[in-house]
């Protein structure tokens, strides 16, 4: 099952977006996806409709072997090894090909979540930072699932802080050996593993990854934790008790385990947004099914306004982090076009593309998370008594997407993430944005009011508000810089602030270049759905960034600074507000019509 790159018109640096004008041609969408990458989406759907949807009562039940025998049959249409060489048993897709198929199987959580270890975080970092030798012996049998893989990072004590850790290794008297001693917290797949990829630090100070076989002396996964949610999925501690582990599995090098666990969850991070954007679509069938066919006072609820207002609202925020998730991904594949997977020297291009849009990952995995929250509530809210109860599957659906928040990275981490990316690549002049926030600072005062008549094409309006949003970020970004220095990272409050502002202009932009690429190739009745999607969206948007911007400078500036930066902040966002109401009432009625998320 091979695929084609994803092309994207040129090569696009991260952080970007916040400087620079996109063209519509130059992002990838939905609805380029080719017909092998819907090929790829038929088999992952059809696998979850056969194999999952039937068996989720006993995944959650924990019914013992269902997993192995799940993730065996995945292996079988090459689930477990979409980014995997094809020299080791993978498949070797692009991108695109992974983030459908992590679209694909969130239609239950601890499957995904089992999958997505197996697939991911358990596997990739031996074959990405693996020696040619741990690659043959390990990949290959993880690829087919023979062999289970888990990611060992967290511990009690460092969970958000993971370089922390307490787990020790030391070499042996003989050099043969790393003795490593410590537990190892909340490991997905714990219980099922054969193949742990554990950090630990040797002679407690050099952070190192190690490949740790369950088969090793001293090695015992705890007992299943009891969850909140994804409860089918097996989480355990995991003991390490003076286990030997062979010099030749230290993976990577001594000292740069940093490098393997942040790349690697820069790849988690991409892959849980798009999970989250198939989990929206689904909660999306089962709210527009029973707003359809549930009545109250003589009417189909779905005909009521304020049911069809969260209908509209859960689309356009789905139609804004699918926008991202396939934006992102696209860049990333552009920057991998025509290299050779299966070679020395890919892995560390691959990091590297990964490295690169660091920022966008992190981007998709909070807005992805926080946008199924609200999709999940307001579906528990439209099924009402029924949405509350554990016979529906939204309850379990409810539960089980608590847990992104915290996985990968806990949001709160990824905003700090956000800006201080942000701020070292313009530091190191990979980005020009530090120059450019100080340039709109030094052009403030010489701003005159005045009303730019409005351009005759398509979403003119939401094109101006977008780079003005873009001015806001800057405006608030210098203002901080210039008021705390190198002391910003002390204001975690101005600082996620800011990150909001950034996450809000790279959706908005991703929605309107989506649409804006729709529109000129499609006939505009085509089109009124995006169009209505798309607006609801950047207007809704451009409040929150007026709002949060409002709340940054307020900490930032005080006196005639103050009022003089509120002028400009109205200024970038004036704005005459379209009928958002009616806006997402189109939206819900096309959905309903469709009886599914109406796009693509």
């Amino acid at each position: 099952m091979g695929v084609t790159p994803s092309k994207v018109a040129k090569r696009i640096a991260g952080g970007s977006f916040l400087i620079e004008s996109r063209s519509p041609e130059e992002v990838f969408t939905p609805e380029d996806l080719t017909d092998q990458h819907q090929l790829i989406a038929q088999t992952a759907r059809e696998f979850v409709e056969k194999e999952i949807v039937p068996r989720i009562k006993e995944i959650e039940e924990k019914k013992p072997g269902q997993l192995r025998e799940l993730l065996t049959k995945a292996a079988e249409l090459g689930l477990c090894a979409t980014d995997v060489p094809q020299k080791f048993g993978g498949l070797e897709l692009d991108k695109i090909s992974s983030i459908i198929v992590a679209e694909m199987m969130a239609r239950d959580g601890s499957w995904a979540a089992t999958l997505g270890a197996q697939a991911g975080i358990g596997s990739l970092p031996i074959a990405f930072f693996g020696t040619e030798q741990q690659k043959q012996k390990y990949v290959p049998k993880l690829a087919s699932a023979e062999w289970v893989g888990a990611y060992c990072l967290s511990e009690a004590t460092s969970g958000s802080d993971a370089l922390h850790c307490k787990t020790k290794a030391t070499l042996s008297p003989d050099g043969k050996h790393y003795i490593l001693n410590g537990t190892k917290m909340w490991i997905t797949n714990g219980g099922i593993a054969d193949v742990y990829v554990v950090f630990a630090k040797v002679d407690g100070e050099k952070f190192t990854a190690f490949i740790v076989e369950r088969a090793f002396p001293g090695v015992s996964p705890g007992a299943e934790e009891h969850k909140m949610g994804i409860r089918g999925s097996s989480t355990t501690p995991l003991n390490l008790e003076g286990v030997p582990v062979p010099v030749e599995n230290v993976l990577g090098e001594i000292g740069k385990g940093h490098l393997i666990a942040f790349n690697i969850l820069n790849m988690g991070r991409l892959k849980i947004g798009a999970g989250c954007v198939g989990g929206c679509k689904y909660l999306l069938l089962e709210a527009l099914r029973w707003a359809k066919e549930r009545e109250a006072f003589g009417h189909k609820i779905a005909d009521f306004g304020l049911i069809k207002e969260k209908l509209g609202e859960m689309v356009s925020r789905t139609y804004a982090i699918e926008s991202i998730s396939y934006r992102t991904t696209g860049m990333i594949d552009a920057l991998l076009e025509g290299i050779d997977q299966g070679a020395p020297e890919a892995p560390r291009q691959i990091m590297a593309a990964l490295q690169e849009y660091a920022v966008e990952c992190s981007i998709l995995k909070v807005m992805g998370t926080e946008v199924l929250d609200f999709v999940s509530d307001e579906t528990v809210q439209i099924l009402g008594g029924y949405g509350f109860s554990s016979d529906y599957e939204v309850e379990r659906t409810y539960r089980d997407q608590r847990v992104n928040r915290i996985f990968e990275g806990t949001n709160e981490i990824n905003r700090l993430l956000i800006t201080d990316m942000l701020m070292k690549r313009s530091m190191k002049g990979q980005l020009a944005l530090v120059p450019a926030a100080q340039k709109l600072l030094d052009e403030i005062l010489g701003m005159t009011p005045g009303d730019e008549m409005p351009e005759d094409r398509p979403l003119a309006e939401e094109a101006k508000l977008v780079e003005g949003a873009k001015k806001v970020v800057l405006l608030v970004a210098g203002s901080a810089v210039q008021r705390y220095l190198q002391a910003l990272e002390q204001e975690q409050e101005v600082v996620g602030a800011l990150s909001n502002l950034v996450m809000e202009v790279y959706a908005m932009e991703s929605a309107l270049l989506r649409c804006l690429k729709k529109l000129a190739k499609s006939a505009p009745e085509a089109c009124q759905s995006d169009l209505a999607a798309t607006r609801a969206y950047i207007y809704d948007s451009a409040d929150r960034v007026e709002v949060g911007a409002r709340r940054a400078l307020a900490r930032i500036a005080e006196g005639d600074t103050l009022r003089t930066q509120l002028s400009v902040l109205r200024r970038f966002l004036r704005r005459m507000p379209p009928d958002t109401i009616e806006l997402k009432r189109r939206v819900a009625d096309r959905a309903l019509a469709l009886g599914r998320y109406p796009f693509v």
